[in-house]
């Protein structure tokens, strides 16, 4: 190939260091634009390889050149005329025999490019002989890294190979003559190297080589030869640790088939054994990167061989045991978590019956693990006076360590499991109990020595709670009597508290341990902590849930509390005591259940009504915000109190949501451009549909207007929300719903259709996303139930149309919204749409559709199809999300099931549109000749598939939309009803 002169590449070493300085903002966007475009031109073959080559050239360039190259011979190798590749091969080679020493990121670009082209370079047989004689004949060290650098990444960008535009066939035979056919002479080539030199046998380029080829060369073979002796030994020296460490648990991964593989593990597990001693040396030498890789060792050694551990339980003990002692010695908590998932994976097997001698045998183990799990959840003592701030300021330290400790709680249960319940949560209660014996005489309330050996204890019980049966009845006896005289320590407190919320099941059963606790448990909302407070009110919820019947004779004296407590809360506590007592409401007799709704509720309206006064006029959102917390503990009680009645008799939770119905309407009406108030508003509306179902028929009426009427003076999608909700409850052939209020109820969609699509005349779609999200989930329950009214409407064509406009996003709900309508619509053009239910077993049961309905939606494809074809096809191409992917391509198969003649004209006018230079030469015409034959032979589902190849190989070339879509620019949706 040419080499250019140093003026050829000058603009682009300048706009690489516009990008780097610290100029205007446009100047970057010209810069990076420029570059971006330079990348995907012709002239960057010649232009890269000279920056390459020049030697004053800086290394960011350079790497620039490199990433771009790799990046032309991925995806416009087309570009060159196919007897120039072997010249682009002998300029690589070039420039990687003088980028051995480095810089390494440039060597490595390099030689991706060259497994890049090897890939695609089919008439090049020899390819390892060739790089191997080329690089490696110098002699160096540097020479050889380079081939063993090239032979790591060859099978990685060969597994790749998708994003490479060769035939599935091509890729396939590729892969064979590039991986499986030289994968012998690879392995004889790194064995032979290894034994080269002593610093060879610990190169971490070898080891890494290795890793990489375990993917073609059976692990039999490596384990068996004399490599895996410089693997093993790899881990005696600090340089290659790390990279040793890689490349034996991708050897134990390749072992995880423990029946085909039990000679190589008999191979393996004794060297693995032979590692056990480091694991103390690490700890006493505080070498916290030894012990992490040691303890990833051991750990993905039990998770591969786990069945193989519960079978021969004596056999393999030591390997368990190795793993317990890097969890026991781990006083950093940084390499613990690395053995979660196998403790998981060995609960798992063990419990099974079939192997319950290795539960028995293991049982000692799983019980030192309940002890190592709870002196690593506690708190760190403070090195300073400070007993506040124990992480020194670190918050996020602070929060990982959060977060670490329900990890660990996970692990807990997995104990209870094998050892029981009881067994566990003794072990917790005697170190309460031996805490109480020590210390708790010299607790005081300003001072509690040692309470880290409490408070840790305490979580455990908090986090085995799930796991314990209400009918356990010989540890929580003794234990929660405990629990309930915790010293006065902030973390105690919140704690003791979070413990006992997790047991409200069990005190449901052993009512004569409610009282004390509640007390314990309402006397914290006057603690001076609000961390104490918040775990109060969810503990409150917990009672009020599983205690409803016990404490539903104190329904009037915790309204008192409620009152008292509600202003004093913060608003996710204020839900979770509200929610308390409305569980304890719902337990009341059904005549006492309207005045308790009332007596609860009308406090929480009271409190909204005040504060919407206030909001009115107020400039911040405080106001607001609290009107729509006040809405929300509304829906609280709306969703816990369902008092079951007969459909003949009037619902006393109806009869008192009559009464709220136009205070929430004024509320409504008053704020309609505050989004949280209407959300919740709606939300609430929402449930009194879902609660009551049909039993709220006699405020339908007031509130489909208000739905209306909100929409339409709101423009927000929670509206549409609700409507949704009314919609399927009232729907066609609904118990206890006559045809007139069907009907009534789908003249309301209507409106509340036609009111979306003004809007959406009105508006662009980017200023519209939840409302199109919302309107088109609302459709698809419209396509369910009112189908027969919907298709054949007068509002259909202008449905269609908004959703075409709607494609043009890039968010992914209301994108994924508009696809799952198209699809279901689109269904309705065949003889079995996507709906069904539970009487249609099978297609042959299920009614055809009838042929009018399918003539509608053909006329609707005709009329729109063209421009749908264009949306999707584009947007698969440019704009949507990953995501939308599979539903895009499934609106693309559901249009060639209806119409597939028509819309393979429509893909072919689409490609043509597309801007010049971006489609490959001959790559339309081949994509058109598949799909042809395809649709010659009835296998629709397979264009499905041709077309996601094309257009995820033409948006991997084109990453970001170029300039000259031209007519493929989406046009504004108009509506004029």
């Amino acid at each position: 190939m040419a080499s250019a002169d140093v003026e050829s590449f000058k603009p682009v070493l300048v706009a690489l260091s516009t990008m780097q300085s610290n100029v205007e903002r446009a100047q970057k966007s010209q810069a990076h634009e420029y570059l971006e475009t330079f990348q995907k031109s012709p002239e960057a073959w010649n232009i890269t390889l000279s920056i390459l080559s020049a030697s004053d050239t800086p290394p960011e360039p350079k790497l620039f050149a490199a990433t771009t190259l790799k990046g032309k011979i991925t995806y416009d190798l087309d570009q060159l005329p196919r007897q120039a590749l072997s010249g682009l091969r002998n300029s690589i080679l070039t420039l990687l025999t003088a980028y051995s020493d480095g810089p390494r990121p440039i060597r490595t670009q390099l030689c991706v490019c060259m497994a890049n082209l090897a890939i695609q370079m089919t008439e090049w047989k020899d390819v390892l002989q060739v790089v191997g004689s080329t690089l490696g004949n110098s002699g160096s060290t540097s020479g050889s890294d380079c081939v063993l650098e090239f032979l790591r990444v060859l099978p990685e960008e060969v597994t790749e190979g998708r994003k490479i535009n060769l035939s599935e066939d091509d890729l396939t035979s590729r892969t064979k003559e590039l991986l499986e056919d030289n994968a012998a002479q690879v392995l004889r080539l790194l064995t032979q190297y290894s034994q080269s030199s002593a610093g060879a046998s610990s190169n971490p380029h070898l080891l890494e080589c290795v890793s990489s080829w375990l993917r073609e060369i059976p692990v039999a073979d490596v384990v068996n030869s004399s490599l895996f002796d410089a693997i093993v030994n790899a881990l005696s020296v600090d340089a290659s640790f790390e990279a040793a460490v890689d490349c034996m648990c991708t050897i134990l991964r390749d072992t995880r088939e423990v029946d085909e593989s039990i000679e190589t593990i008999q191979v393996i597990y004794p060297r693995l054994l032979s590692l056990s001693p480091k694991i103390a040396q690490a700890a006493d030498s505080e070498d916290q990167d030894t012990l992490k890789g040691l303890t990833r060792l051991f750990a993905e050694a039990g998770e591969h061989w786990v069945v193989m551990i519960a079978r021969l339980p004596n056999e393999f003990r030591g390997l368990v045991e190795g793993i317990l002692e890097c969890c026991a010695r781990d006083t950093d908590r940084e390499a613990i978590a690395l053995t979660f998932l196998f403790w998981y994976e060995f609960k798992q097997m063990v419990t099974l019956e079939k192997y319950k001698e290795a539960r028995n045998n293991f049982a000692d183990i799983f019980g030192k693990l309940v002890d190592i799990m709870i002196k690593h959840l506690e708190y760190p003592a403070p090195e300073g006076p400070d007993e506040i701030d124990l992480f020194d300021g670190d918050r996020e330290q602070e929060e990982k360590f959060r977060e670490f400790r329900h990890q660990m709680g996970d692990v807990l249960k997995d104990c209870c499991d094998v050892i029981t319940v009881t067994e566990c949560l003794g072990k917790a209660f005697n170190l309460i109990q031996r805490w109480i014996s020590t210390y708790g005489s010299q607790a005081t309330e300003t001072k509690v020595p040692y309470w880290q050996q409490l408070e840790a204890p305490l979580f455990s019980m908090r986090a085995m709670g799930r796991m314990v049966s209400p009918e356990e009845s010989v540890v929580l006896r003794q234990v929660i009597p405990l629990i309930v005289q915790i010293p006065n320590h902030e973390k105690l407190r919140f704690q003791a508290i979070m413990a006992l919320g997790r047991y409200t099941d069990w005190t449901a059963q052993h009512p004569e341990f409610l009282q004390p606790q509640l007390n314990f448990v309402m006397a914290a909302f006057k603690h001076e902590s609000q961390e104490v407070v918040k775990a109060a009110a969810l503990a409150f919820k917990f009672f009020g849930t599983d205690c409803r019947k016990l404490l539903a004779d104190h329904v009037t004296q915790l309204h008192g509390f409620y009152e008292d407590v509600l202003d004093t809360l913060p608003p996710g506590s204020q839900e979770e005591v509200t929610d308390g007592v409305a569980c304890v409401i719902s337990a009341q007799p059904i005549d006492n259940t309207y005045p308790m709704f009332k007596l609860y509720c009308d406090l929480v309206i009271r409190r909204m009504m005040a504060r919407a006064n206030e909001a009115t006029n107020a400039e911040d959102d405080a106001a607001k915000l609290a009107v729509a917390d006040y809405v929300q503990l509304i829906t609280i009680f709306i969703q816990q109190i369902q008092p079951y009645v007969s459909p003949r008799d009037e619902n006393p939770a109806v009869k008192y949501c009559e009464e709220i119905l136009p205070v929430l309407s004024k509320i409504a009406e008053t704020f309609t451009s505050s989004t949280p108030i209407l959300e919740r508003v709606c939300r609430c509306w929402r449930y009194m549909v879902l609660s009551y179902r049909t039993a709220v028929l006699p405020l339908l009426p007031a509130l489909a207007q208000q739905l209306a009427s909100g929409f339409q003076n709101s423009r927000q999608g929670c509206f549409l929300w609700a409507t949704d909700s009314v919609l399927r409850e009232f729907a066609n052939g609904a118990e206890f719903v006559d045809e007139s209020t069907t009907h009534a109820i789908y003249d309301f969609f209507e409106r509340q259709a036609l009111a979306f699509l003004r809007i959406m005349n009105d508006l662009p779609p980017s200023d519209l996303p939840d409302v199109i999200e919302d309107f088109f989930r609302l459709l698809i329950d419209a396509l369910i139930y009112y189908h027969t009214s919907l298709i054949p409407s007068h509002v259909c064509g202008p449905i269609i149309r908004a959703a075409n406009s709607a494609l043009t996003l890039q968010q992914g709900a209301p994108l994924t919204a508009t696809l799952h309508f198209l699809c279901d619509f689109l269904s309705y053009g065949t003889d079995h749409p996507n709906s069904s239910n539970f009487d249609e077993a099978s297609d042959a049961g299920r009614a055809l559709n009838p042929p009018e309905i399918q003539q509608c939606v053909k006329s609707l494809i005709a009329e729109n199809g063209e421009v749908l074809t264009q949306r999707i096809l584009t947007g698969m191409m440019f704009s949507f999300p990953r995501d939308c992917f599979p539903d895009a391509s499934s609106v693309l198969l559901a249009l060639f099931e209806v119409m597939p003649q028509a819309v393979s004209m429509w893909v072919k006018n689409t490609i043509q549109m597309l801007p010049a230079g971006t489609v490959k030469a001959g790559e339309g015409e081949r994509l058109m000749t598949a799909m042809a034959a395809k649709l010659q032979q009835g296998e629709v589902r397979k264009v499905r598939v041709l077309l996601q190849d094309f257009t995820n190989s033409y948006r991997r070339r084109n990453v970001a939309p170029r300039e000259g879509l031209g007519r493929l620019e989406a046009t504004r949706f108009k509506f004029s009803g």
